[in-house]
């Protein structure tokens, strides 16, 4: 007995049909994977590149300058004619106005992540939290005459003391930075607070917890993996600033705990010398790269502890 197929109606492919489907090769899936390897590739070129850019006239400037010399020395004028190499002033200022961006950046931010993720109403979050992000998008240049022009000026009529602080501070460099790395603080840590599980948030409050205890001891947390790399994504992006310290925190190279001095930060150097006329191969010139290894290194360590951190508290909450 034979059947017929139905006019009008198409033959159900048999599995021969289906196999032949499944091995027929897929040349645009194919395509697009080349395309994504090649993306991968790229970027781990370029960061060899840096490296190696970085590397050649490195090893020029310490074949001149001893590395204990460069890391403990106190003293920083390589394009003077009296020329010293100790970074420890480029250093401690780099470190000292970050860590003031990271004392106005990380309260603010974390109280606003938490606000958007446990205590806004839809509404309010649409509206506050690409205001929030709007201030990453602001130019660096700009923060810094806002430093120099307004919170410096601020700061001397509002200053208790005697000695109000100088044209170019520190302090006012570190305040404007860390309102700058306040989107990037509360943004992460906000994604990382709304990821948590609402069956955590119920269980506590069906304790009888009150929001702001879940926030703090439920939400907190289960986000710490999320939080810490905010955090010192912060860190890096205020190494990494060259525009605000370069306008507001001046050009001199001190070795000094006092933020209403002028200080040097290792990019602003990077900056006033690359913008000079140093000559190509010189010990000025190959000191341009030296420092910018070590922010490179800084900021390598800081992304290699952010994995850590994130890998170590991701395996304790989840």
């Amino acid at each position: 007995m034979t059947t017929t197929t139905p006019p009008g109606s198409a033959a159900a492919p048999g599995l021969g049909e289906l196999s032949l489907r499944r091995a027929r090769p897929r040349y645009g899936e194919k395509i697009i994977q080349a395309l994504l390897l090649g993306a991968t590739a790229l970027s781990v070129l370029t960061t060899v590149g840096i490296v190696v850019a970085l590397l050649v006239p490195t090893i020029d400037f310490f074949r001149t300058v001893g590395v204990v010399e460069f890391l403990t020395g106190t003293v920083w004028t390589p394009l003077f004619a009296q020329k010293e190499f100790g970074v420890l002033p480029l250093v401690s200022a780099t470190l000292l106005i970050t860590f003031i961006a990271l004392v106005v950046a990380v309260p603010i931010g974390l109280g606003a992540a938490a606000y958007l993720s446990e205590f806004a109403s839809s509404r309010a979050r649409r509206v506050f939290k690409p205001v929030l992000e709007l201030l990453a998008g602001v130019p660096t240049v700009v923060y810094g005459f806002f430093a120099l022009t307004f919170v410096t000026p601020l700061l001397r009529d509002l200053w208790p003391g005697a000695n109000p602080p100088s044209t170019f501070n520190a302090l006012s460099a570190g305040l404007v930075m860390g309102v700058m790395i306040i989107p990037t603080v509360a943004s992460l840590s906000e994604d990382a607070m709304s990821a948590v599980p609402r069956a955590l948030r119920d269980g506590a409050y069906a304790l009888g917890s009150s929001p702001a205890t879940v926030t703090r001891k439920v939400v907190f947390p289960a986000a710490l993996s999320g939080i810490a790399a905010a955090v010192i994504l912060g860190i890096s992006r205020g190494l990494g600033e060259t525009m605000i310290v370069v306008v507001a925190a001046g050009s001199t190279a001190r070795l000094s705990g006092n933020p209403t001095e002028g200080m040097q930060t290792m990019t602003s150097f990077i900056a006033q010398a690359a913008s000079g006329d140093q000559q190509v191969g010189s010990i000025g010139y190959n000191t341009i790269f030296a420092v910018g290894m070590l922010l490179f290194l800084f900021t390598l360590a800081m992304n290699v502890l952010s994995i850590r951190l994130v890998r170590r508290f991701r395996e304790v909450y989840e």
